[in-house]
């Protein structure tokens, strides 16, 4: 038969199932001789705030000035100051970096019981209340929210948004893995990836090879001809290679480099940088340069 090619088909855990050529099988087995399931590493991954109602408590940086400046007293200021927080969509995220939209949540939570956090109580945000009273009959039919109508839902994992974490869409049209350490919140088009490695985690999930393997290989939900989702379910199967501290030196290194040059400017000019880290991963994974070339060809 003209045109042909050999495949492999077969099963990818107990739901889903991939067709693959020779190499397409190579390139799997040895992600999987030499990774961990993500799912076996000590990390958490959760999906960004639910507001139920984006119009009243995700505000862009004018209205949040002008909440601010309708307080009454400096000390209900700095206290409003802490309650807004910076927010990010999932299409604010990029490769390695994002771009911040002046978008800011209004951060009304409803406490976490089992850590002592009382939730927020709308009265002693005199200006925030004022504003969102404009929304008060949306604000109390809606399905997400807390004791209150001004309250959002609980959120066991409030306080890992202000932790130095991993950032990805949902949706994306690549491999769309940033590192935060400013305290930024999610929405809920969004999720964040809580790791104690979370460099050497982004440096292998923002890979060229993790990028073809996730899409082509461990399977994803398409969206058209670019566009895929990053199935959390799926995402905790990929085989991530475990190394020692001192191991992930070199990656660490290249990473570090990589932020800082993004951080001058999101479009800075990294890309020798990024191919000399595509090369540390192909070879840590024993990808050939058969391979190699297959990969970046698609």
């Amino acid at each position: 038969m003209q045109n042909s090619v050999k495949t492999d088909f077969k099963s990818y855990g107990s739901d889903s199932w991939v067709i693959l050529s020779e190499i397409e099988k190579s390139i799997k087995e040895k992600i999987e001789k030499v990774g961990v399931p993500l799912k076996d590493w000590d990390i958490n991954i959760y999906r960004g705030v639910l507001t139920g109602y984006n119009e009243a408590f995700i505000i862009n940086g004018q209205k949040k000035e002008e909440i601010l400046n309708n307080c009454k007293t400096e000390e209900e200021r700095l206290k409003t100051i802490e309650l807004i927080r910076p927010i990010l969509r999932g299409r604010d995220i990029k490769r390695y970096s994002y771009n911040f939209a002046d978008l800011w949540l209004i951060n009304t939570y409803n406490g976490v019981k089992e850590k002592g956090i009382k939730p927020i109580d709308i009265d002693d945000y005199p200006a925030v209340k004022e504003h969102l009273d404009q929304y008060f009959p949306q604000l109390k039919k809606r399905q997400d929210k807390g004791d209150t109508p001004y309250n959002l839902r609980n959120c066991a994992y409030l306080e890992d948004f202000y932790r130095h974490k991993i950032i990805y869409p949902e949706t994306t049209q690549g491999a769309y893995f940033a590192y935060d350490k400013n305290s930024n919140f999610i929405d809920k088009t969004a999720f964040i990836l809580i790791s104690k490695d979370p460099l050497f985690l982004l440096s292998i999930l923002s890979s060229k090879l993790f990028s073809y393997s996730y899409k082509k290989i461990f399977s994803s939900i398409e969206l058209g001809e670019s566009a895929y989702q990053y199935n959390k379910h799926a995402l905790e199967k990929l085989p991530i290679a475990k190394l020692k501290q001192e191991e992930q030196v070199p990656f660490l290194r290249l990473m570090n480099e990589i932020l800082n040059s993004k951080n001058n400017g999101v479009n800075a000019d990294t890309i020798s940088l990024e191919k000399e880290l595509d090369t540390l991963i192909y070879n840590l994974y024993n990808i050939t340069e058969e391979e190699v070339n297959f990969i970046e060809s698609q």
